[in-house]
C-alpha cells in the first residue's frame, strides 16, 4: 500500500510503500474518510474464527430492553450495521501463514472500517449488549448494489462514461450500510417471551396525582355525579373528605 498518492510519472520509492508488518500499513489501507474500530469477539460471536481479513460481514447487537413494569425484559436482536470490511484479526492484517496456506485461528478482537458516525454506533453499542459478527455472503453485496441502484438510493451521472460508472458502483458496494436495520425480538422466537418493551408500573406519586386531579374535578362540579355533564344539579353546601389509602371522597354534608 503507498503511503500517499502517487502521481503519473512520479517514481515509486520504497519509501512510498508500506507493507503489512510496517508501522502506519493499519492507516494506509483506510479508504478516505473512513475510520477504524475494534470490537471483542470470542468463538461463538465470532463465526469460529471463520472471518479473515478482507471478508465483509454484518453487526447483530443483542440485548434486554427493560421497562417500568414486572415481568421479564423484552430480549432483542438488531442488525446495526451491514456490509463491514474485516480489516484485521487481533494484529494479523494477513490469513495466510508463512507457508503461503490460509489459516484458521480463532480471535479475540476484530478491527473494522466504518464511517465516522457509525463508528460512534459501534462505541454506544459495546455498551448496550453484545455484538456478534454474521459472516455475509460475497454475492451479496452484488445484489445489494443492484437493489440499490434500482431503488435510486446510488444515483449514476447521466454523462458518466463505463469507467467512472464502474468506480462509482465500486465505492458504492463497498461503503458499510447503517440504514433498514432489522429485528426480531424474543416473542418472535417463542410465546412465552415479550414483542414489547414491559409497561411502566404507576408510582405512589402518579397514584397521589390522579388522587388529587380527581378530588380538584369533584370540587369543580367535574365529579360524576355533581352535576357537570349530567343531569343532577350541583351541590354547593359543605362537603366532607374521607381518604382510604390513595382514593379521596369527597360526600356533602347531610347526603345519604
Amino acid at each position: 500500500v503507498v503511503r500517499y498518492p502517487i502521481t503519473a510519472g512520479q517514481p515509486l520509492t520504497h519509501g512510498a510503500l508500506v507493507g503489512p508488518n510496517d508501522r502506519g500499513f493499519l492507516a494506509a489501507a483506510l479508504g478516505p474518510g473512513m475510520r477504524a474500530v475494534t470490537v471483542p469477539v470470542n468463538v461463538s460471536t465470532g463465526v469460529a474464527g471463520f472471518v479473515f481479513p478482507g471478508d465483509r460481514v454484518d453487526l447483530v447487537l443483542t440485548q434486554d430492553v427493560r421497562g417500568g413494569g414486572d415481568g421479564p425484559p423484552l430480549k432483542v436482536s438488531e442488525t446495526i450495521v451491514r456490509n463491514v470490511r474485516v480489516l484485521a484479526t487481533d494484529q494479523r492484517v494477513d490469513s495466510k501463514g508463512d507457508d503461503g496456506k490460509t489459516e484458521v485461528k480463532t480471535f479475540s478482537n476484530v478491527t473494522f472500517e466504518v464511517t465516522p458516525r457509525i463508528a460512534e454506533k459501534v462505541a454506544v453499542a459495546q455498551s448496550l449488549g453484545t455484538l456478534s459478527l454474521s459472516l455475509r455472503s460475497i454475492a451479496d453485496s452484488t445484489a445489494e448494489l443492484e437493489r440499490a441502484v434500482a431503488s435510486g438510493q446510488v444515483k449514476l451521472p447521466a454523462g458518466a462514461n463505463p469507467a467512472q460508472e464502474r468506480q462509482m458502483l465500486l465505492a458504492a458496494a463497498s461503503r458499510p450500510i447503517d440504514s433498514g436495520t432489522t429485528y426480531t425480538t424474543g416473542g418472535d422466537v417463542s410465546r412465552f417471551q415479550r414483542r414489547t418493551v414491559p409497561a411502566k408500573t404507576p408510582s405512589n406519586d402518579d397514584k397521589a396525582i390522579q388522587a388529587l386531579s380527581g378530588f380538584t374535578k369533584a370540587l369543580r362540579g367535574d365529579a360524576p355525579g355533581t352535576g357537570s355533564g349530567g343531569d343532577a344539579p350541583v351541590y354547593k353546601g359543605p362537603v366532607v373528605r374521607v381518604t382510604r389509602g390513595s382514593t379521596v371522597t369527597v360526600v356533602p354534608v347531610g347526603a345519604r
